[in-house]
């Protein structure tokens, strides 16, 4: 079970989540930004000659990966903890997180001054555990995984009766993500499009609810990994559904069911959903760290992934940024592939005679072709039928596909056959 996944015991039926849909205005939106005002960081858009160009569009970033805490997030948690009562503040909240959900939380909690439990799988990194007990609140570490977090956080809740704060099926966490589209319209003003990540759903809610009600003719195209697109099916099912698996790289909108209330408020409010592939992920990544310098996570640049999939050209395009929350190992491993998929890094296998100067042969060879070696061995255990040929695979920094097919010419013509090592797999 994804963390944005798990039930309380306030989960809401349809006819219920369409009773709040038809009674939400956008005073209810205006209130949250008010709650909001002098709390989060009104990230400011920043514009995109790279993505523009890629698109066709006058592109726009909406950096919320700059915002506190490092994702939208805490715009929802605060909203939801400003408006309990003075004895639900007494009670104190609980949820399970493992990731950007903990910490808008926890920061709500600090500055509101509410006593506040986070669950968390007792393998969750040191440093993600510590950035949210920074915030003063209390974390609990149970299980190995996120499943048994949660349960735990729900025995917890019915054992206190601590209040549940739902990462996004909740109407006053959705509104708090709306006031990202409050921001946006008034900076500016001419916006055609936003483009918005979609997990559970409660940040493309809040911000389709805040946009269609403030500009009507402002499309909102909501955004989804293909192997966890749990909102489009819903929509495109008429019902809620739950998908079999949700494996993919932008782990914060790695959902399998969306949520009755965010559904509900889709279907009204939502124009579009498009899709993007694992590679187109990691290729948006790239770009946004090479061309603006900004870090992200796999779900906070959905968005970017979906530009060159837009059904117009020359509008005005703001893509939202949803997080930068990311440990090294994980961005290093995406920027490696997305590398590998973009034809930056080859790695290739040749068979040489194990003799002195076939190591000299081939490096010159790829001295000639401009490109940088950066890994080599020698695997004499592939070699099955002599003793007296080893296997040479090196992998080379390269500039595009059309480089790595001369440095396969090249070999070729000096009489190496190559075997490309498919690094992806």
């Amino acid at each position: 079970m994804s963390e944005n996944n798990f039930e309380t015991n306030e989960e809401l039926n349809l006819n219920e989540s369409d009773k709040i849909v038809e009674s939400t205005t956008i005073a209810d939106v205006y209130r949250a930004d008010k709650q909001l005002s002098g709390v989060v960081r009104k990230t400011k858009l920043i514009h995109s000659d790279f993505f523009s160009e890629l698109s066709g569009n006058e592109v726009y970033l909406k950096p919320e990966n700059l915002q506190h805490t490092g994702a939208f997030k805490l715009r929802g948690a605060y909203n939801k903890l400003s408006q309990l009562t003075e004895e639900e503040r007494q009670r104190g909240v609980i949820t399970a997180s493992a990731g950007n959900h903990a910490q808008g939380v926890a920061f709500a909690a600090q500055k509101l001054g509410i006593k506040a439990v986070i669950c968390m799988p007792a393998t969750t990194p040191i440093l993600k555990v510590e950035a949210t007990k920074n915030f003063g609140v209390e974390v609990v570490l149970h299980g190995d995984s996120f499943d048994d977090a949660a349960a735990h956080s729900l025995e917890l809740q019915k054992q206190y009766g601590y209040v549940y704060v739902h990462p996004f099926n909740d109407r006053e966490v959705l509104l708090g993500q709306g006031t990202t589209a409050l921001e946006i319209i008034n900076e500016l003003k001419d916006v055609d499009a936003i483009l918005v990540p979609v997990g559970g759903g409660g940040f493309v809610s809040g911000v389709a609810l805040a946009t269609k009600l403030v500009s009507p003719t402002v499309k909102v195209i909501g955004v989804e990994p293909e192997n966890a697109a749990c909102m489009k099916a819903a929509l495109d099912a008429d019902r809620i559904v739950t998908l079999e698996s949700a494996d993919t790289v932008a782990d914060g909108c790695a959902v399998k069911t969306a949520g009755e209330l965010t559904f509900a408020f889709c279907k009204k409010y939502l124009d579009e959903i498009i899709t993007v592939n694992e590679m187109e992920i990691m290729s948006a990544l790239l770009s946004l760290i090479e061309k603006h310098k900004l870090i992200a996570e796999g779900a906070g640049v959905l968005s970017l992934a979906a530009l060159n999939k837009l059904n117009f050209r020359n509008k005005k395009v703001v893509a939202i940024v949803s997080g930068g929350n990311i440990d090294i190992s994980t961005i290093s491993a995406l920027i490696d592939k997305a590398l590998i998929a973009r034809g930056r890094i080859f790695c290739f296998a040749v068979m040489l005679p194990d003799k002195p100067g076939q190591l000299l042969n081939v490096s010159q060879i790829l001295t000639d072709e401009n490109a940088n070696v950066i890994k080599l061995e020698h695997n004499q255990a592939r070699v099955t039928d002599s003793f007296k040929k080893v296997v040479l695979e090196v992998t080379v920094e390269t500039n595009n596909q059309d480089h790595i097919n001369r440095i396969i010419k090249a070999l070729n013509d000096h009489g190496y056959d190559v075997e490309q090592i498919d690094l992806l797999r």
